[in-house]
């Protein structure tokens, strides 16, 4: 049991009590305008509330708050761990997203920390446009497809030997991933469906993956679930 004591949930008549389970008015008002249904209106309502409110949600309107925010963290999440990627010999580095929220810098800056020395690109689905993240870590944006913006890019900078030798698609490597890890005597099928679940199938780097199709020893990855 703890009272929270930054100055404004000490003003509060109620004090909360325990493990909070929301976000600080201040979390909030650096992560809501990211989602896409956020509006003027929305932050004026939530400025109004008091801070022991939303950590509680305490109202309909600070669960509302709550979920959203999940929604948020949760996308850009999933992003971060199902986003397949290939790699040039330019050292240009590329893949598909599909993002409702606004959370794209995000995911890549996350590459970007990877991988430094190269530019990143990431077509969004959902706004049909393209984001480019540089060496120096400036985001932009263009209306170009994923191919032509790669193409593009990669026009202007010269041959990388490094990448060059490392050329191999996805597929080959979850491929080459998967066939050493299918051993019959330590198959954990729910374990398996904890770390693949099924909702990563509907993003766009494992849609068309090797994952639906791959058949080691006869068997199908679902076969495991």
């Amino acid at each position: 049991m703890f009272y929270l004591k930054d100055q404004e949930d000490c003003q509060d008549p109620l004090r909360i009590i325990g493990r909070a389970k929301g976000y600080s008015k201040k979390e909030i008002l650096t992560t809501l305008p990211r989602h896409s249904k956020c509006n003027p209106q929305l932050l004026k309502e939530l400025i109004k509330l008091p801070n022991f409110i939303l950590r509680n949600s305490g109202t309909s309107f600070a669960k509302k708050i709550t979920k959203m925010m999940k929604e948020v963290s949760l996308e850009a999440y999933r992003a971060k761990q199902f986003t397949r990627t290939e790699i040039n010999h330019r050292g240009v580095l590329y893949g598909l997203v599909s993002l409702e929220h606004r959370v794209i810098d995000i995911i890549l800056n996350y590459f970007h920390k990877r991988w430094p020395s190269c530019v990143i690109c990431l077509f969004n689905e959902k706004n049909c446009k393209t984001s480019i993240i540089n060496e120096e870590g400036i985001i932009y944006e263009n209306d170009s497809s994923l191919e032509k913006t790669v193409q593009e890019i990669g026009s202007d900078r010269p041959i990388q030997p490094y990448f060059e030798d490392i050329q191999i698609s996805g597929d080959e490597i979850f491929k080459t991933l998967y066939e050493s890890q299918n051993i019959d005597e330590r198959i954990n099928q729910r374990y398996f469906k904890s770390m693949v679940p099924n909702y990563c199938y509907k993003l766009p780097g494992m849609r068309k993956g090797v994952e639906k199709n791959f058949t080691p020893k006869n068997k199908k990855l679902d076969d495991f679930f």
